[in-house]
């Protein structure tokens, strides 16, 4: 036992000094980041899916079919692409007082891989704010959204990013493959529908919050900390100091209320929904989720946009940052540091 504590207590201190190496370099990283705020730090990259779609079916259609037919496809592709391109300068350049040419609408593609802070919302927000400047109501605007769920203030920030589309009379869709859980579902539940893969993870409406405190093993070498506040409830729970049957309750009650705010926030969006039976943090698999109006459809993304591309132009828009070397590897670091963190608050949550 006194080699396992032992061994224990090692891996504690490595596990600190090593995030806390990390912590002290993101930080220098930030700080000259911020630096440069005035500077541009990045750019709007603009990939036309319908382009990329066809070019697919080009080569697939090289590949299978004999030398003439594939000349006699593609030169009447080529065809319907300059006849296309001609209806649309024409739409653009109407004479006055001519009504417009029918033009094609058109879908603006985002994504969002979420982690623990939300850490993309500053992409998302830059995103947003360009496809509006163009958008109109006959257009549309697909959220590809991935994630777990994490920081309360970090997602709600991200869910009003998406929100600021809907007030704009802009229709929403959020597609979901993998999983939209807890703040991942808070983002999705803006969109006026929500897609997902069949065995897509979905829901999780609860909140978690998981601290250690090593109070007694500090009491035990001896060792006092000193905790002073003002304000009765400053601080209710803390990792190094005694925690209290009253902090505990007061952590509590700021739980339940930030889960009221939750189910609130939620149930203002999707009003088919019944909390008591989808509010308990548990999360359900495609078509479970869609029984429980949680979805609206099971449909993958890539199905989805495949199938927009036959009438509309299909736009998906990033926003690539730049970034110097230094800044790449400790954003590299950090966001393996995130994903342990992650994947340790899964194992204590299961």
């Amino acid at each position: 036992m006194d080699y396992l504590y032992d061994y224990l207590l090692f891996l504690g201190q490595t596990v600190t000094v090593v995030v806390a190496v990390l912590l002290i370099i993101s930080a220098l990283a930030s700080l000259g980041m911020k630096r440069q705020q005035q500077s541009i730090t990045g750019h709007l990259e603009i990939r036309k899916l319908n382009d990329r779609l066809a070019n697919l079916k080009d080569s697939l259609r090289q590949a299978v079919l004999p030398p003439g037919a594939f000349k006699k496809l593609h030169k009447q592709d080529q065809k319907k692409e300059k006849a296309d391109q001609k209806q649309a300068e024409k739409s653009a350049k109407h004479p006055e007082g001519e009504a417009p040419a029918e033009v094609r609408p058109r879908t603006f593609v985002l994504h969002f891989d979420g982690d623990i802070q939300a850490s993309k919302v500053d992409h998302l927000r830059t995103e947003v704010t360009a496809v509006l400047t163009l958008a109109e109501q006959t257009d549309e605007v697909v959220i590809c959204l991935e994630s777990p769920g994490g920081a309360v203030h970090g997602y709600g920030l991200a869910a009003s990013q998406l929100d600021r589309i809907r007030q704009a009379g802009v229709p929403l869709v959020a597609a979901v493959d993998k999983v939209a859980a807890s703040g991942g579902y808070l983002m999705a539940a803006v969109a006026d529908r929500i897609l997902a893969a069949p065995f897509a993870v979905i829901g999780s409406i609860g909140v978690l919050a998981q601290i250690p405190n090593v109070h007694r093993l500090l009491k035990k070498h001896d060792v006092d900390v000193e905790l002073i506040t003002a304000g009765k409830y400053k601080r209710t729970l803390t990792v190094l100091g005694e925690n209290t049957d009253e902090g505990r309750q007061k952590f509590t009650e700021e739980l339940e209320d930030i889960h009221e705010l939750f189910q609130e926030f939620v149930g203002s969006r999707r009003p088919k929904l019944s909390m008591d039976e989808v509010a308990t943090g548990e999360v359900w698999y495609g078509e479970r989720a869609l029984a429980r109006n949680l979805i609206d459809e099971l449909c993958t993304s890539d199905e989805y946009l495949a199938r927009a591309c036959g009438d509309r132009d299909v736009f998906e828009v990033r926003w690539v940052e730049h970034k110097k070397p230094i800044e790449r590897l400790m954003a590299q670091a950090e966001t393996s540091l995130e994903r342990l963190v992650d994947r340790v608050t899964s194992i204590g949550h299961r």
